[in-house]
């Protein structure tokens, strides 16, 4: 594989990395009120999931989706109501005061990366958008190692962007504006992750 389509690769997903989606909204929320540390595990969390749809999209699941729409429709089904599942938890608990940080604080690292990693793994539309962006660019017959390469900068952009999401909206500034508004906050982001998710199943 060329240098130039290998680096092309990596510009095109960084930028649709950095657009905002559910991930986003739920790295933002995460960093304000459970803290960097908690955030980062989250952000891991989603690199793994952007790994676990590029290389599904490299073996040719999104042809399988296209020889399938079943399968694509069931999945995004899920993804969406799992989406409507977090907007409908954060309705909930938009009342509860805010987790002080430490060592004890909010959810476990382990347990933020498994979110991370749901959150992600439950949209299926990443594998559609990584299959487009592979048949285009990558070359049938790229070697193992350069795939590999490529799945690892895929994760470090996915990776690397969250969690300087999550350093910007951990910090003390940031925190206490959240802690001030936390209800509001909380019920807005969840009404745009439901709406995240009406559109990954409705579309």
């Amino acid at each position: 594989m060329e240098l130039s389509v290998f680096l092309s690769v990596a510009a095109i997903h960084l930028l649709a990395a950095i657009s905002p989606g559910p991930s986003f909204v739920v790295c933002l929320r995460t960093a304000a009120s459970e803290g960097f540390g908690t955030a980062v595990a989250l952000s891991v969390g989603f690199g793994l999931g952007a790994v676990l749809w590029a290389g599904g999209a490299m073996a040719g699941l999104a042809l399988v989706f296209e020889w399938m729409p079943s399968a694509f429709l069931a999945l995004k089904v899920i993804g969406g109501l799992f989406l409507i599942y977090i907007a409908v938890m954060m309705w909930r608990h938009a009342p509860d005061p805010m987790p002080q940080t430490g060592v004890s604080a909010g959810r476990s690292h382990w347990a933020a990366l498994q979110f991370g990693f749901l959150t992600f793994a439950t949209n299926p539309k990443p594998a559609i958008f990584f299959g487009a962006v592979f048949v285009g660019l990558v070359p049938t017959d790229a070697s193992l190692p350069a795939r590999l390469a490529l799945l690892a900068v895929i994760f470090a952009n996915e990776t690397l962007w969250y969690i300087f999401v999550s350093r910007v909206f951990s910090l003390p500034r940031a925190r206490a504006a959240y802690a001030r508004a936390k209800a509001w906050v909380d019920r807005s982001f969840g009404t745009l992750i439901a709406g995240f998710g009406l559109k990954i199943a409705l579309t």
